[in-house]
């Protein structure tokens, strides 16, 4: 079941006077999509799902096929959520909007939220960009979407559970004229309990060339998603980046998704991996 969801809710910090136009009109696509599953240990989460501009920024003056690119989307994240989530019966979130609009993944005062320059490709709309109008995307676009995580989060830790968050994104083959071999790649810091063990059984069980941080480190920040929503509170979690030559058609994604799944599950059938990680215990 997906459920598609709009939201013009107001951020309760980041609210000056609102921008003079519509953002997000009634012919505009959802903020994120929700995926109902079964499952209420695990939630998978795709921060960068989508290429879409709303009509009211005129593509950020930027040619179609600049969307095409990573710098909009994470390529085919999307479809590997989608699989996975049917995989585990899990649900997912998936933001709706393109990163070069606003990344999910960023928090307000970072640089990058609304990059002006992006892999080399100057972004217009974003050249020079109000406050007001930054800080309206991050109402109307970006807090409704971590919203709906953390509702989702919500009655489960009233519970007393601690859900795993599974965060997919998908990188180039090559950047700055450098390939990266990994097929596929972990990101962590101090919470390795899912990392190393899911780590290891790709390498041993499938041979895999596994990236350990790369081609980014999750040593220096995950970015806002998986910091806000799982480590502040201890929760178990994994964030996957998948290169994207490798997940680019149905039977590739099939593949990976599978194959993810495969590895998961016993991490996911462990009860000791649903107790809040307490960095002391291991820093002090």
């Amino acid at each position: 079941m997906i459920l598609r969801m709009r939201s013009d809710h107001c951020h309760p910090t980041e609210n000056p006077a609102p921008a003079s136009s519509m953002l997000i009109g009634p012919q505009d696509p959802p903020v994120y999509t929700a995926i109902a599953g079964a499952s209420t240990r695990t939630v998978l989460l795709c921060d960068h799902a989508s290429a879409v501009v709303p009509e009211a920024l005129s593509r950020l003056g930027l040619p179609d096929h600049e969307f095409e690119r990573h710098i909009a989307i994470d390529l085919h994240a999307a479809e590997v959520t989608r699989r996975l989530a049917a995989h585990l019966q899990a649900p997912a979130f998936l933001h709706g909007y393109s990163r070069l609009v606003i990344d999910a993944n960023r928090s307000f005062d970072d640089p990058t939220l609304c990059p002006e320059i992006s892999d080399g490709s100057v972004v217009p709309g974003n050249v020079g960009l109000a406050a007001v109008e930054r800080a309206q995307r991050w109402r109307k676009i970006h807090q409704p979407y971590h919203r709906a995580i953390a509702d989702w989060l919500r009655p489960r830790l009233d519970a007393g559970e601690s859900p795993a968050l599974i965060s997919i994104h998908s990188f180039a083959q090559e950047l700055g004229g450098q390939a990266r071999r990994w097929p596929i790649a972990v990101l962590w810091n101090r919470d390795g309990r899912m990392a190393l063990p899911f780590m290891r059984a790709l390498r041993e069980s499938d041979g895999l060339d596994v990236g350990d941080n790369e081609p980014y480190s999750g040593r220096v920040g995950f970015g806002y998603t998986i910091a806000t929503h799982a480590e502040r509170r201890g929760l178990p979690h994994l964030l996957i980046e998948l290169r994207q030559d490798v997940i680019a058609g149905e039977a590739q994604s099939e593949h990976w998704a599978a194959l993810i799944a495969r590895r998961l599950a016993p991490l996911l059938d462990d009860p000791m991996l649903y107790r809040r990680f307490e960095p002391c215990a291991v820093d002090c």
